[in-house]
């Protein structure tokens, strides 16, 4: 299976041996001032829930708060069509880029209706008195031609409080059927650009696809883009299939199959879609795999003779590393972004609670101390945070605390809330809600960091177990 349906046309900007899709440089960049950028950070971060103490005086230092803002006022024009019958396309580029900017919860679209100006060509001068007229902070505008299969997407961003083009203008080239992705990498060029921070709406998602009623369900892996569009399945519902977690890479899964009626862990080739058992060390059951940073080993929890310890795997030579060894269950485990650390989740103080270890192995430390029960830690890819669920009162919870257990957050509270997982700029959690009752039923949401931008990803169906990859190349 592609990882997608771009392929390059220009070598001068892109590998046409690779399966993806390469920014061009269209214009010239533009000087900006210092002001503007930090005016547009304060403003869009500070919406994230950050703020800069002493921000004109001092370097950047960013402090978790939360902090609520009024999202910044943006208009994106349809863009032009370049080529006859490029319309459509062009319509549909520029509403995955909208949506993307205004799903983020730091965007507000400004309406087509409200324009003073009309945006004509691509080329056309910025009448910024009139963006300004209708209270526009950011403006887009850009392009779209089509020649066969083909696709040329091009775009720019201005800063109309300032009157100045912000960043270089820039172009994408592909096939017709990624036409989505062209919308996302658009989306992720401004959101980069105004929040100096990366993107990720290029990005994937892999998950567990449910069918059926409660108690019979059946399972495939299936993957999505990061909105929940283009599912595609990876397995076959013949077996239990659980808690699927990306490659560093994105090029392959991890997942837990209950093929052989047992836990098992298996590796799927996202590419080719073949897949196989790892050969973990010898126990009964194994279960709750994650990569390292570097992609080359396996960390997992082990049950053998009544006991659960966390094991690591290298999947080069096949050796095997024993991390923990006591009587109590230790599961979940996350490497930190530079793999030196290892969260995971512990009975061993007689409730499940959050512990952090070297990733050598050694003795564990609590961070977890607040009322209820703590799992499924993950650490963000930025390293500031570790996400989590947390049980209490007969409410689960989506949290996120410092990895020295302080600032403790709580973002969402449900019948049910579980398995977290970080967009690969660390802003944004996905996870599994399931609605109570005999009826009830998982999908997937997103929350951002500070907790104010909720909202259910459409699989079209009920889903579970999301994992987000890395942003696509």
């Amino acid at each position: 299976m592609s990882q997608s349906d771009l392929h390059c046309r220009a070598t001068r900007f892109c590998d046409p041996s690779q399966d993806s899709i390469r920014p061009q440089v269209m214009l010239p960049v533009m000087d900006q001032t210092r002001i503007f950028m930090m005016r547009m950070l304060a403003t869009l971060l500070l919406a994230l829930g950050l703020a800069f103490p002493g921000m004109a005086q001092q370097p950047l230092q960013i402090t978790i708060t939360d902090g609520v803002i009024e999202p910044l006022p943006i208009a994106v024009p349809v863009f032009q069509a370049e080529t006859a019958g490029a319309e459509q396309m062009a319509a549909q580029i520029t509403r995955v880029v909208v949506d993307d900017l205004v799903n983020s919860g730091l965007f507000r679209e400004v309406p087509q209706s409200a324009f003073i100006s009309q945006v004509t060509s691509f080329a056309q001068p910025v009448a910024y008195a009139d963006w300004r007229a209708i209270n526009v902070q950011g403006l887009v505008t850009g392009a779209v031609a089509m020649s066969g299969d083909q696709l040329v997407v091009k775009f720019r961003l201005y800063d109309v409080f300032s009157g100045a083009e912000l960043g270089e203008g820039l172009q994408f080239a592909g096939t017709v059927a990624g036409w989505r992705r062209m919308g996302h990498k658009v989306a992720d060029a401004v959101y980069s650009r105004i929040t100096g921070e990366g993107g990720y709406f290029d990005s994937r998602v892999v998950f567990v696809s449910e069918s059926g009623s409660k108690g019979s369900r059946l399972q495939r892996l299936a993957i999505m883009d990061y909105d929940g569009q283009n599912i595609q399945f990876l397995t076959e519902s013949g077996a239990i299939v659980l808690a699927p977690r990306f490659s560093p890479t994105g090029d392959r899964v991890l997942y837990t199959s209950y093929e052989s009626g047992f836990p098992a862990i298996n590796l799927l080739d996202v590419s080719t879609v073949g897949r196989r058992q790892i050969a973990t060390a010898p126990g009964e059951m194994a279960f709750s795999p994650r990569f390292s940073k570097d992609g080359t080993r396996v960390i997992y929890s082990l049950s053998t003779g009544g006991n659960t310890d966390l094991y690591i795997t290298d999947l080069n030579t096949g050796q095997h590393m024993r991390l923990t060894e006591a009587p109590s269950i230790e599961t979940s485990p996350s490497f930190s972004p530079d793999g030196t650390q290892i969260v995971f989740e512990s009975d061993r103080s007689g409730t499940q609670q959050l512990y952090l270890m070297s990733a050598n192995g050694g003795e564990p430390q609590r961070i977890s101390f607040g009322e209820g029960r703590y799992g499924s830690p993950v650490w963000s890819p930025r390293g500031d945070l570790v996400a989590f669920t947390k049980q209490n009162a007969g409410r689960f919870h989506i949290g996120v605390m410092r990895t020295d257990g302080s600032e403790e957050r709580l973002l969402t509270s449900s019948f049910l809330d579980e398995s977290p997982t970080w967009a690969p700029n660390g802003r944004v959690i996905m996870f599994t809600r399931e609605t109570q009752g005999t009826d009830g039923a998982p999908s997937i949401y997103s929350v951002d960091i500070s907790g104010r931008v909720l909202q259910q990803v459409p699989t079209g169906g009920m889903s579970s177990d999301p994992s987000w990859g890395p942003l696509q190349p």
